[in-house]
């Protein structure tokens, strides 16, 4: 045996370890979701026969409120960001103006400010806007902080797409609404789905804010219904790690079907970024 298929073989032995590492605690999730609590007790680390589906029924029927109102937060907050940022950072990487180095630093340095410093200026100012305890209170500040983020990153990205593409655009008589849509939109692709895609993992993530400003259990998203959730079903675990199940299928589709997308964007708006 050579050297090098000794070492693909020492890699690939030790990258297979990391990703079951990485993976058993959602196997064990999956392995526990199906199980009664006899099961759960007895054969606590191994699958348990028979299975039990109806434990998904159980939790579907009291999460599946929380997933509609993640789902229904997610793509709001998507569709603002996406209306805002893209072209926030077109105007910085192809338009020269005074002082926009100085403005685009300003929002650059946004997303060194710790979250945790603005919650309490941010509950004030939704108070004061009569939006809490509302999906609003929990649409508006993804919307502005995945703004900024998505200003940052695809400003980098924009960048260093070649300035050619847009004379030989604006030479054919296109004007920079038109620049903007037909030809910035679609090679920025990669980026924006990245954008989109931490957009949903942080509306899927935000535990405390949701806890902090809604009250009714109908506006609650997804983490702050599974504590809910988990407070009900504290005896049955089944049917508990069915929940989390559940409340994981989403983000875990969207990233095997656009993980080509998310690297791209990122690579192409930090590691290649101007």
């Amino acid at each position: 045996m050579s050297r090098t298929r000794r070492t693909n073989l020492v890699a690939g032995a030790a990258l297979s370890v990391l990703a079951f590492v990485g993976l058993f605690p959602y196997l064990f999730m999956v392995a526990a979701s199906v199980k009664d609590n006899e099961q759960f007790f007895t054969s606590y680390w191994s699958p348990a026969w028979p299975i039990h589906l109806g434990n998904y029924a159980v939790a579907w029927e009291q999460v599946s409120p929380y997933l509609f109102t993640s789902f229904v937060v997610a793509a709001l907050a998507i569709a603002g960001t996406l209306l805002l940022a893209p072209a926030a950072a077109y105007v910085f990487a192809r338009y020269r103006f005074p002082g926009r180095n100085a403005l685009f630093g300003l929002v650059a340095a946004l997303l060194m400010v710790p979250s945790v410093t603005s919650l309490i200026p941010l509950f004030v100012l939704m108070r004061d806007l009569g939006i809490l305890d509302s999906r609003l209170v929990l649409i508006v500040p993804h919307v502005t902080a995945n703004t900024v983020f998505g200003i940052v990153i695809m400003r980098t990205y924009m960048a260093q797409i070649p300035e050619e593409i847009f004379e030989a655009a604006r030479v054919d008589g296109a004007g920079g609404i038109r620049v903007f849509a037909a030809l910035m939109l679609p090679l920025a692709r990669p980026v924006i789905g990245t954008v989109a895609l931490m957009t949903v993992l942080g509306v899927w993530n935000d535990y405390f804010w949701p806890l902090l400003t809604v009250q009714t259990d109908e506006f609650r998203t997804i983490p702050a219904g599974l504590a809910f959730f988990a407070n009900q079903n504290v005896q049955q675990w089944g049917p508990l790690f069915a929940g989390y199940a559940l409340a994981s299928l989403p983000l875990l589709i969207l990233f095997t079907f656009l993980s080509k997308w998310f690297l791209a964007g990122i690579q192409g708006g930090i590691v290649s970024g101007k």
